[in-house]
C-alpha cells in the first residue's frame, strides 16, 4: 500500500471506526428484531462510519500539537506533518458531508440529528475545548461515543424510546470506565500533554473509585435491556457475568502492585465486554410489550 494512502486511512482511525461499526450494528439489530433490510443496514453503517471518520480526522487535526508530546500518538500523520493541514480539513469535511447525506437518504431525521449531535460534541465541544480545559472532558466525550449505537437503533425505530435511553446509558457509562483505564495505563502520556483527565488531576485512587462506580452503573444499565423486554435471558446472564468480572478486576486495582499493568488489563477487558455485549444484543433480541415513545420522527 502506498505510504500516502496509508496515511489517509490511518488519520481516520480505522480501529475506532471498526469499534463504532460493531456498536452501531448492535443498535440496528436490537431495533430491527431480525427484520433487516440489507441495503438500508449497509447504508446506515457506511453513513455512520463516514461521519465517525470525519470526526477522527478533525480530532487528529486539533490534537496534532499535543499528539507530539505523547508516545502512543507522536507518529500520527498530522503530528508528523505528513499530510497538509488544508487537505486534512478538506478530507474530513468531504467524509462528514458524504456520511450525513447518505444517512439523510437512507434513514430518518432523528438518526441524522443524533449522528450530527455526536459529531458536534466530539469535535466542537470535546476536542476543541473540554479535553484541554476540564476534568469532565471524558464525560462529554462519552456522549459522542454513545451516538453510533443510538443512531443505529433510531435508524430502524424512528423514535427515541426507552430502548434508546438504555443504549445511551450503557455506552456512555462503559466509555467512562474504559477511558479512565486508558488514562491510568497511559498516565505519563497524559501528564506530558497536560490533559486534565481525572487520573492526572485527582490521582489514580480517585480514578479507581470512579471506575468502580461507573462499572456498577453500567451493570444496572445492561440488565435493563432484559428487564425492559428488549433482550432475552441469555443477554442477562452474559451481561451479569461480564459486569461482575469487570467489577472484580476494577476492585482489585486498589491492591494492584503495578497500576499500569492493572489498567492495561482492565482496558483490554472493557473492549471484550462491549464487543460480547454488542453481539448478544444483535442475536438475543425480543419484542418489548410496551415501548414508551419519547420522541418520534416516524412518517
Amino acid at each position: 500500500m502506498p505510504e500516502r494512502i496509508k496515511n489517509y486511512l490511518l488519520v481516520a482511525k480505522p480501529g475506532i471506526i471498526f469499534g463504532n461499526l460493531i456498536s452501531a450494528a448492535a443498535g440496528y439489530f436490537l431495533a430491527s428484531k431480525g427484520r433487516v433490510d440489507g441495503l438500508a443496514f449497509s447504508a446506515t453503517l457506511i453513513g455512520i462510519s463516514l461521519v465517525v471518520a470525519s470526526g477522527c480526522v478533525f480530532n487528529n487535526y486539533v490534537d496534532r500539537k499535543i499528539d507530539r508530546k505523547m508516545i502512543r500518538t507522536r507518529n500520527r500523520a498530522l503530528a508528523r506533518g505528513l499530510i497538509s493541514l488544508k487537505i486534512a480539513i478538506f478530507y474530513a469535511t468531504i467524509l462528514g458531508i458524504a456520511g450525513l447525506a447518505l444517512l439523510w437518504v437512507a434513514t430518518n431525521l432523528l438518526c441524522v440529528v443524533i449522528v450530527l449531535a455526536g459529531f458536534v460534541i466530539y469535535v466542537g465541544v470535546y476536542s476543541l475545548y473540554m479535553k484541554r480545559n476540564s476534568v469532565y472532558g471524558a464525560l462529554i466525550g462519552s456522549l459522542a461515543g454513545a451516538t453510533p449505537p443510538l443512531a443505529g437503533y433510531c435508524a430502524v425505530s424512528s423514535r427515541f424510546d426507552m430502548g434508546a435511553v438504555i443504549l445511551l446509558s450503557i455506552f456512555s457509562l462503559w466509555q467512562m470506565a474504559h477511558c479512565y483505564a486508558i488514562a491510568v495505563f497511559r498516565f505519563d502520556d497524559y501528564t506530558a500533554a497536560a490533559i486534565p483527565i481525572l487520573p492526572v488531576k485527582r490521582g489514580t485512587v480517585a480514578a479507581k473509585r470512579h471506575i468502580v462506580g461507573y462499572i456498577l452503573a453500567f451493570m444496572v444499565a445492561t440488565l435493563m435491556l432484559t428487564f425492559g423486554g428488549y433482550t432475552g435471558y441469555g443477554t442477562f446472564a452474559v451481561a451479569a457475568v461480564l459486569g461482575l468480572s469487570w467489577l472484580y478486576m476494577a476492585w482489585s486495582g486498589y491492591d494492584a502492585p503495578d497500576e499500569r499493568l492493572w489498567a492495561k488489563k482492565l482496558f483490554i477487558f472493557s473492549i471484550l465486554t462491549i464487543f460480547i455485549l454488542s453481539v448478544m444484543m444483535s442475536i438475543d433480541f425480543t419484542a418489548p410489550a410496551t415501548s414508551e415513545m419519547l420522541l418520534s420522527y416516524a412518517p
